[in-house]
């Protein structure tokens, strides 16, 4: 019997349909947990406990729930604070925004290069709004306005990343943004963390780009959220002197690192690809990528220099090289993307105006950025100790 076909195609879906029950299970477990840290933040910050009962509420509250469930290892001091600090993070946010939908769908628009990260977080928005319009009754029987009820996308995620996200955030804006990474793209927590550290609500779409007067919409916007600035390389060991083949080098040996750096959708082709022309003539690119949910190309290449307007003109040439030789009827226009050492905005701006090709300018980071400022530091401070 554990030979024949049949039975082993049907094992084979029992196992696969089993693993799925057990993620499910996990999911209504951590939605569960969620939901329970949500209503309690919320009793806290409500009730004014700490006003109420004196500043040793927690430490109370810690032992009084730790009596009544000694196995449970979620009520620790530090954890009930960080459940009231997660409601109040969102309620206070949330009650101060005036026409919270009108102005979120607008930064949410903003922010997004995927329709589908627009859906994930307009749902978030449309469950806090709905709740917050919720009317409730009070003891006296009169209308009062209802509790901020927990959204259901929030038991999508780790309690971890969601004790990250109100630590490191400002706004709700920024909240929403790496939730929804969270959700959509499956981020751990420490892919989360080094996120917000390289503040990728920050750069996503900063970087400067001509895509409004090259691109019909929606096709710029969605474009430009394909770009940041800055790149952190920070993955990359490289010394205080390096030419661009070395920075190439080491960014296609860490093409997994760089992948995930440039963020969701990119597919590595090559480095350095041949483009033969009619007449003969080669030329090669340093890298390509294809962005495979907008269906174009994205031709890259390095300088370790500052942008000068040469530059622009030669990343030009190979974007219209790649849309003759290689863009496909499904594709999309091909995007070039220069990532220099560092650049001049007007200078930047400048030089793409009048470029008919879509074309963006970025910087990048190195760590040799970080371990040069902490040497002047240190040598600041030996020359303060010498005066």
């Amino acid at each position: 019997m554990t030979t024949d076909e049949g039975y082993v195609q049907w094992m084979a879906d029992i196992k696969q349909r089993f693993r799925q029950s057990q993620v499910k299970a996990a999911v209504r477990v951590n939605t569960a947990m969620l939901e329970f840290y949500w209503s309690l933040g919320r009793d806290i910050v409500e009730l004014r406990a700490e006003s109420k009962w004196g500043n040793g509420f927690f430490n109370q509250l810690c032992l009084d729930l730790k009596t009544a469930f000694p196995n449970e290892k979620g009520f620790s001091v530090t954890n009930l604070k960080y459940m009231k600090r997660w409601y109040a993070f969102y309620s206070e946010r949330f009650a101060i925004r005036p026409q919270v939908g009108d102005e979120f769908g607008i930064a949410l628009a903003s922010k997004t290069g995927d329709n589908q990260d627009v859906e994930i977080r307009q749902q978030v928005v449309d469950e806090l709004e709905t709740a917050n319009r919720q009317q409730t009754v009070d003891e006296k029987g009169q209308q009062v306005v209802g509790q901020l009820q927990f959204p259901d996308t929030f038991g999508l995620i780790p309690w971890g990343c969601h004790i990250l996200i109100i630590s490191k955030c400002q706004s709700l804006d920024e909240a929403m943004f790496y939730i929804n990474k969270v959700v959509e793209e499956g981020w751990s927590r420490s892919r989360l963390e080094a996120q917000v550290a390289a503040n990728l609500f920050g750069s996503q779409g900063a970087a400067l780009t001509n895509f409004e007067h090259t691109l019909p919409a929606p096709q710029s916007q969605l474009a430009k959220e394909l770009l940041k600035d800055p790149y952190h390389f920070e993955f990359l060991s490289m010394g205080e002197e390096y030419e661009e083949q070395d920075l190439e080098d080491a960014l296609v040996s860490n093409v997994t690192r760089f992948l995930m750096e440039l963020g969701q959708g990119f597919s590595y082709v090559g480095r350095q690809m041949e483009l033969q022309m009619p007449g003969g003539q080669t030329f090669f690119p340093d890298l390509l990528f294809y962005h495979i949910p907008q269906h174009r190309y994205v031709v890259v290449e390095l300088k370790v220099v500052k942008f000068i307007p040469e530059f622009a003109g030669k990343l030009n040439f190979y974007v219209t090289a790649i849309d003759e030789l290689m863009r496909g009827d499904g594709d999309n226009p091909t995007v070039g993307l220069l990532i220099c050492k560092s650049t001049d905005k007007t200078v930047v701006e400048w030089s793409l105006r009048d470029i008919n090709k879509p074309l963006g300018v970025s910087t990048y980071q190195l760590e040799e950025v970080v371990e040069r400022t902490v040497k002047e530091l240190e040598q600041k401070k030996k020359e303060n100790s010498r005066k």
